[in-house]
This record gives structure tokens, C-alpha cells and sequence, in this order.
């Protein structure tokens, strides 16, 4: 099976976004700025901290935030040539092979591939935890494509 794809700014954006709220070490610092932030919150309307203590985690929730949702992904897309090009990438029970425009070919054995996260735009195949490929839900013909391939995805990699 075939699939012919390019990147939409958007989709990749999200998709990035997705990524990096699934590492833990994110979420943990996200759950804990939160909690602080609340906890300031309340202590601030209870009259037992300064205004000064709220403003401090209201910024850091803030910036952490901005940085997340908007900076970390833009900055990624915007340095990744990847996102630019037009792609074709045939996937069977061996593995994956991938050519771009320019006449690169990259062949993908499923073993190189550690795990899958599927997200609404995208199938992210990773090599390791920090490295991986997107593969875009709308380069399939129909649902019943769509289905074979996720199919194939996972039974052959783990979630």
C-alpha cells in the first residue's frame, strides 16, 4: 500500500503538541505548576499570601504554557525541513520505505521502529523517545485504507 502526503502547518503544529504532552516529564511539571498555581489562588483569595505569590505562579503557568503550546512547536516546524517536502512512503509486512521529491529514499524495517502513538491527525511511528515520523491520517484513500494500515501499525508495533 501507497500513500502520497505533504504536511499542513496546522496539522503538524498540533500534532507536535500532541507530542509533548504525552512525555511524562512535561505533564509532571504541568500538574505542578497547577497545582501551585491553584494552591496560590486560594491562599491569595484566603487572605494568607501576598498578591505577589499568585502573580509569580500565574507567570510561570503562563509562560510554561506559551512556551508548550505555541513557541516549542513553531520553533521545531519552522527549523524542519521534513515538514516542507512531499513524500511517498509504502508500507507492507517488512517495514516502511519512505521517498521524498528530491529523490531520497529511506528504508524502515519494522524493528526500527520501538513504538506508535496515533493522534487525530497523525500516526507518530517513533524510533526512540524523542525521535519519530509522522505519517498523515488524510494521505488515505478511504476508511477502509485508513483501517488496514492501523491495522498493520499495530500488529507489528506497540502503543
Amino acid at each position: 500500500m501507497t500513500i502520497y502526503f505533504g504536511y499542513e502547518k496546522k496539522q503538524v503544529i498540533q500534532a507536535l503538541r500532541y507530542h509533548f504532552l504525552t512525555k511524562p516529564e512535561i505533564r509532571i511539571v504541568l500538574i505542578l505548576i497547577n497545582v501551585f498555581a491553584i494552591g496560590s489562588a486560594i491562599l491569595f483569595a484566603l487572605g494568607k499570601v501576598k498578591p505577589i505569590a499568585f502573580l509569580l505562579f500565574s507567570l510561570m503557568w503562563f509562560i510554561l504554557m506559551l512556551a508548550i503550546w505555541s513557541m516549542l512547536p513553531r520553533n521545531i516546524y519552522r527549523k524542519s525541513q521534513t515538514f516542507k517536502d512531499e513524500f511517498s512512503m509504502t508500507f507492507d509486512q517488512d517495514g516502511v520505505v519512505l521517498k521524498n521529491e528530491r529523490g531520497n529514499m529511506q528504508n524502515w524495517a519494522w524493528q526500527n521502529f520501538t513504538h506508535y502513538l496515533e493522534s487525530p491527525f497523525f500516526f507518530h511511528l517513533y524510533f526512540n523517545t524523542r525521535s519519530f515520523f509522522l505519517v498523515p491520517k488524510d494521505a488515505f484513500e478511504d476508511i477502509t485504507t485508513l483501517q488496514e494500515i492501523k491495522g498493520l501499525i499495530r500488529s507489528k508495533l506497540k502503543k
